[in-house]
C-alpha cells in the first residue's frame, strides 16, 4: 500500500546512531476504536470512542462507544456513558479525576444507540484505584442538564493548569474539514469556571486570526504559567490570569501549517532544573495553503518533513525557528514521550489530510489521506541539530494506523497503540464491501524497547510516595543494575495527556533533582504548580537510558480545583 513515489523528495539522510532497538508485538482487541486514549493506573486505560456498531457490548446489548482497556488481560470491558464523546479533549484535574469536555452532535445513523450531543459534554472519571476497573470511581459520570460548558465545542483543546483547573481552547459548533468564522468558538473557558466568569467565555483574536485551520489547537503550559497556543502556522504566548496575548511567535517557516486538516505535531519538550528552559518543536503537517479548496485537495497530496524548534526564551525566540527534517513526510503522527526524554513518533500518512473523506479525490480510499507511515521516528531531543532524528532500530508494523489512531506510554515502560478508523461509519476486514484501502482497526499493539523484549535489568521502584507537595522531597526504594550503575541517572515524572487525531493534550515531562545513596533515591516535587500543574503523574527511574516501570504519583495537596498558589517561585527564563 505505501507508495515510494515522494522518496526523492526528502532531503534526509538517515543517521545511523547507536540507540535501542525496538520490537512490536500484537496482543488483544480494543472492541471499540480508542480514539480517545487516557492511561489511568498500571492495569487500566481509558478508551472513548463515538457511538458505531461496535462488537464491544454493553450488558443490554447495544455496542458501546467507551470502555476500559485492561493492560494485564489485553481485553476490554464496557462503560455506559450517556453523551456522544466523539472529538472530544480533556485531562486530570488537581483531585485526581480526569474530565473530558465537548464532543460531537448525534447524527442519525444506525447503530447509534441512546448517544445525546456531546459538543457540551462534561465526563467525569474515577480517581479510580481498583486494578480491575470495577471499584469505586470506575464509572463515568454525566449530568448534561447541569454539568457542561458554557458553549458547543467539537474538536477543542482542554490543558490542567496550576490551579489544577482546566483550561479549554477553541474549537466549532458542527463538524467540519476547515473551521469558520460562522461556526467556529474562538474563545476559552474554564472548568470548573473562574469567579465571576460563571457561564462566560473568553474571546480569542488568535484563534479568530487562525481560522480556518485551528481546530484542536496545540497548547502547552510554560514554565511562567502562560500558555503556548499554536494554530495553523502561528503561535501565540498568552497570559490566563492577566487575558492577554503577551506575543505572537514567528510563523513557521516557509508556509507550513500544522492545524486541521493538515496535521503536524507539536510537543514541548522535557523540562529540566535548575531554569526548566522551554523548547518546542512543530514537525510534519503541510505547506498547503490555507485558500486551498477540498476540491483542489488529494490524497497523494505529499506531507512536509520540516520538522521546527524554538526556545521560549527572548534569546530563542529572536532566534526562530530552528529547522529539521523528518526522515519521512508526516501527517496525523503521534508522539510519546519516553522517560528518556526522548519522542517516539508514530502512525499516520505520508500524504493527505484529516478527517473523514471530504477532499477531490477521497473516494478511491474512503478517506482523506493514502500511503501509510508504518515505520516510527525516535527524536533525540538533547542532540545537536542534525544529529536528533532517526529511524535506525525503529521497526515497521503491518497495521496501517491513519485518522483516529492513538498510541501512549504505559507503566510497564512501553508504548501501546491502537485504533484507526477513517470512515464515517465502522469498516472491518471483514465487513469491507468496497475493499476501501483501510478498514477500521481493533487490533492493540505494544512497541517494546530491547530491554523490554529481552527482558534485560532494568531499574526498579519498589517503594515509593503515592503523594508528594511541592517543592517537597520524598523517598524511592530503587535497584539499579550494576551493568547500568556507570551511565547517567535521571527521574522523570510525566503527564501522558489526552491522546486523540494526532495530539497528546496535555503531555509533559520534568526531570526531578534527586540524590542517590545505596537504594534510596530522594527525589525533590516540582517547585510551583507552573512547571507541574497539580494532579497525577507517572515517575520513572532511568540508568543509562534503560527505564523502571512508572509508579504513580498525585503531585499537591489533592484538594479540588482551583487550588491556591502551591509551593515556592523559582527563577526563570520562560515568556
Amino acid at each position: 500500500m505505501r507508495s515510494t513515489k515522494f522518496l526523492s523528495l526528502l532531503p534526509f539522510v538517515r543517521l545511523a546512531m547507536a540507540q535501542n532497538t525496538w520490537s512490536i508485538v500484537q496482543q488483544g482487541n480494543s472492541g471499540i476504536i480508542p480514539l480517545e486514549l487516557i492511561n489511568l493506573t498500571p492495569t487500566l486505560a481509558l478508551m472513548y470512542d463515538r457511538p458505531y456498531t461496535n462488537p464491544l457490548k454493553l450488558p443490554n446489548g447495544e455496542s458501546a462507544w467507551a470502555g476500559l482497556w485492561h493492560y494485564d488481560t489485553n481485553t476490554a470491558t464496557p462503560l455506559e456513558i450517556q453523551t456522544n464523546s466523539f472529538c472530544a479533549s480533556g485531562a486530570f484535574i488537581s483531585n485526581g479525576t480526569h474530565v473530558a469536555v465537548g464532543g460531537q452532535p448525534v447524527d442519525d445513523i444506525p447503530g447509534w444507540g441512546n448517544a445525546t450531543d456531546g459538543r457540551m459534554g462534561i465526563r467525569l472519571f474515577g480517581p479510580c484505584t481498583s486494578p480491575d476497573g470495577t471499584g469505586p470511581g470506575c464509572t463515568v459520570f454525566e449530568d448534561p442538564e447541569t454539568l457542561h460548558l458554557v458553549v458547543t465545542r467539537w474538536y477543542p483543546t482542554a490543558l490542567r493548569i496550576a490551579d489544577g483547573s482546566l483550561f479549554i481552547i477553541g474549537g466549532s459548533d458542527i463538524l467540519t474539514t476547515f473551521n469558520g468564522a460562522d461556526i467556529a468558538q474562538n474563545n476559552y473557558e474554564f472548568f470548573p469556571p473562574r469567579k465571576g466568569e460563571e457561564g462566560t467565555v473568553r474571546p480569542s483574536k488568535f484563534l479568530e486570526d487562525t481560522l480556518p485551520a485551528n481546530l484542536f489547537p496545540r497548547g502547552m503550559v510554560l514554565p511562567s504559567g502562560n500558555v503556548l497556543i499554536i494554530a495553523n502556522n502561528q503561535s501565540v504566548i498568552y497570559d490566563i490570569e492577566t487575558d492577554t496575548e503577551l506575543l505572537r511567535l514567528p510563523e513557521l517557516p516557509n508556509g507550513v501549517r500544522i492545524g486541521v486538516p493538515f496535521d503536524g505535531f507539536a510537543q514541548l519538550l522535557p523540562l529540566s532544573p535548575p531554569l526548566y528552559e522551554p523548547a518546542v518543536i512543530a514537525c510534519g503537517g503541510s505547506n498547503k495553503p490555507d485558500t486551498i479548496t477540498l476540491e483542489e485537495m488529494s490524497v497523494n497530496d505529499v506531507a512536509s518533513t520540516q520538522c521546527q524548534r524554538i526556545t521560549l526564551t527572548a534569546a530563542g525566540v529572536a532566534a526562530g525557528w530552528e529547522i529539521d527534517h523528518l526522515p519521512d513526510p508526516r501527517v496525523m503522527a503521534e508522539t510519546v514521550m519516553l522517560p528518556s526524554g526522548d519522542i517516539y513518533i508514530v502512525n499516520g500518512a505520508h500524504t493527505g489530510y484529516s478527517g473523514y473523506p471530504s477532499v477531490g479525490d477521497s473516494g478511491a480510499t474512503g478517506t482523506n489521506a493514502a500511503n501509510p507511515a508504518t515505520q516510527g521516528i525516535m527524536y533525540k531531543s538533547t542532540l545537536p541539530l542534525g544529529q536528533r532524528i532517526t529511524q535506525v532500530g525503529i521497526p515497521t508494523s503491518p497495521i496501517p494506523r491513519m485518522y483516529h489512531s492513538a498510541a501512549t506510554l504505559t507503566a510497564k515502560g512501553n508504548i501501546m497503540v491502537a485504533a484507526s478508523n477513517p470512515h464515517p461509519f465502522v469498516l472491518d476486514a471483514d465487513d469491507n464491501p468496497n475493499n476501501l484501502s483501510f478498514p477500521s482497526e481493533y487490533r492493540v499493539e505494544y512497541f517494546n524497547p530491547d530491554f523490554i523484549t529481552n527482558n534485560s535489568p532494568r531499574p526498579v521502584i519498589s517503594k515509593s510516595p503515592s503523594q508528594l507537595a511541592f517543592n517537597a522531597n520524598g523517598t524511592l526504594t530503587v535497584t539499579i543494575p550494576a551493568s547500568l550503575a556507570a551511565g547517567e541517572l535521571q527521574v522523570s515524572l510525566i503527564d501522558t495527556g489526552f491522546v486523540t487525531h494526532g495530539w497528546h493534550a496535555g503531555q509533559r515531562l520534568v526531570f526531578l533533582e534527586h540524590t542517590l545513596s545505596g537504594n534510596t533515591l530522594t527525589i525533590t516535587a516540582p517547585p510551583n504548580g507552573n512547571i507541574y500543574a497539580p494532579g497525577p503523574g507517572w515517575i520513572y527511574v532511568v540508568a543509562d537510558g534503560v527505564w523502571s516501570e512508572g509508579v504513580q504519583i498525585l503531585i499537591g495537596d489533592g484538594g479540588n480545583p482551583p487550588r491556591p498558589a502551591q509551593g515556592v517561585p523559582v527563577t526563570i527564563t520562560s515568556l
